[in-house]
């Protein structure tokens, strides 16, 4: 069965895109070396191969982390991590990232391929790269396994989420003055420049010290010196509120002008944090001896396979978008995490010992049966649903084509322009 109702795909064809950012940095800085970059592609690349290149770039960044610091995965006591300079080579595949996000787009409308498939990839990537670029930024910044880095995950998934339910209500997506696709992203850059500068060690360092103002007893008494990283964490948590308020205050005066309820929406809001809960929930169990995966090898595959529940979650929000169909509620994934979260906390619910993991290695097979169930999962609704608006459209994913009224297939700009003869 695919992931589409079949009176849902004539509204395909209905679907157009629609955006604002207000960035402006976006406006005066990167959008002028975005319409240059766009330039440099032949009118014969795919949208949709630009975006796959740009998260490839990622997925680089992403195994560089693993091949030079193995340990990550199995942790050794005093292991060296990673040369220095491959932070830089993290900031140009971050950077390269947003810039081929950015103009895939505009080579949409180049070659008249724009439509709901290359919405559709776009936001499937970005839900993709989001928990790949908080695992290495968790890491840049050496915070490692911890539960700032969980926090991260959650608050960086939460903005994504938000966004994709504010885009789903007000049928456009907002870039604010300071948004993730630009400012955030740009942050991150920084800090992988920061730690091949440095070294991670210097996120530990307290602000007050770095400002130099732990000189001063009377403000050092009053102000905590809290290490880099977790002023980081902090501000993290205050964009997340700013971003709370403004995606409801934009559904909120949506749904009043279309004369709706602006409160359902918010009902639309509990999948996340169920989600979250769960996940939290198996992570904080202490029959794991004070939360092993968090402090163990599984920490990484864990957050792995919390992403990809997260993409083919969000996935079938813009799907819905897209298509103009209700709102998932439900995903089957949740009771894997359910059996997991239960299983762990097993002692306290139930008075016995877990069943599933009751030994490292079986825990360390149920996590790698759940990433590995989750990476299916995902790549099948990518598969069908790709299938599906590929099929119906007559377009193709990879290649700028599309078939004709007699179903020949040609270059979309031959038929979306035809030359006189």
């Amino acid at each position: 069965m695919g992931y589409i109702p079949q009176h849902a795909l004539d509204n395909l064809k209905k679907y157009s895109y629609k955006g604002v950012d207000k960035s402006v940095l976006s406006k005066y800085v990167l959008n002028p070396f975005w319409n240059q970059l766009v330039r440099v592609w032949p009118k014969s690349v795919a949208p949709n191969t630009i975006t796959l290149t740009g998260l490839s770039l990622v997925f680089i960044n992403f195994l560089t982390m693993l091949v030079c610091d193995p340990a990550y995965l199995t942790p050794k006591e005093g292991a060296a991590g990673p040369p220095q300079w491959l932070y830089f080579t993290w900031a140009a595949g971050l950077f390269m990232y947003q810039s081929l996000d950015a103009i895939d787009g505009k080579q949409a409308r180049r070659t008249g391929m724009a439509g709901p498939l290359g919405e559709m990839f776009d936001h499937g990537c970005d839900a993709i790269n989001t928990t790949l670029e908080v695992i290495l930024a968790a890491y840049a910044l050496n915070l490692g396994r911890s539960w700032w880095t969980v926090a991260s995950q959650i608050a960086t998934l939460a903005n994504f989420y938000l966004t994709t339910w504010e885009e789903f209500y007000t049928g456009q997506l907002f870039l604010g003055v300071f948004s993730g696709p630009v400012e955030g992203i740009l942050m991150i850059v920084g800090i992988y420049v920061i730690s091949g500068l440095y070294g991670t060690q210097v996120w530990d360092t307290g602000i007050l010290t770095v400002l130099r103002i732990d000189r001063w007893e009377s403000i050092a008494k009053i102000l905590p010196d809290m290490a880099l990283n977790e002023v980081f964490m902090v501000f993290g948590g205050f964009g997340l509120a700013f971003n709370i308020i403004t995606s409801y205050t934009n559904v909120y005066r949506a749904r009043q002008k279309s004369g709706q309820s602006p409160f359902t929406p918010l009902l639309h809001l509990l999948p996340f944090p169920t989600a979250v809960a769960l996940q939290l929930l198996w992570l904080s169990a202490p029959s794991f001896d004070n939360s092993a995966i968090l402090h163990s090898s599984l920490f990484v595959p864990f957050l792995c396979a919390w992403g990809l529940q997260f993409a083919h979650q969000v996935g079938r929000m813009i799907l819905a978008h897209v298509t103009s169909t209700p709102l998932p509620w439900w995903d089957w994934m949740w009771l894997c995490n359910l059996v997991g979260a239960l299983d762990a906390n097993a002692p306290q619910f139930f008075g016995r010992s877990p069943i599933i993991q009751s030994t490292p290695i079986g825990r360390g097979i149920f996590v790698y049966l759940l990433l590995a169930a989750s990476l299916a999962t995902y790549g099948r609704f990518c598969s069908l649903v790709i299938s599906d608006i590929t099929n119906y459209l007559g377009i193709a994913c990879f290649t700028v084509r599309k078939r004709d009224e007699n179903g020949v297939w040609r270059e979309a700009g031959a038929i979306d322009h035809p030359k006189s003869s």
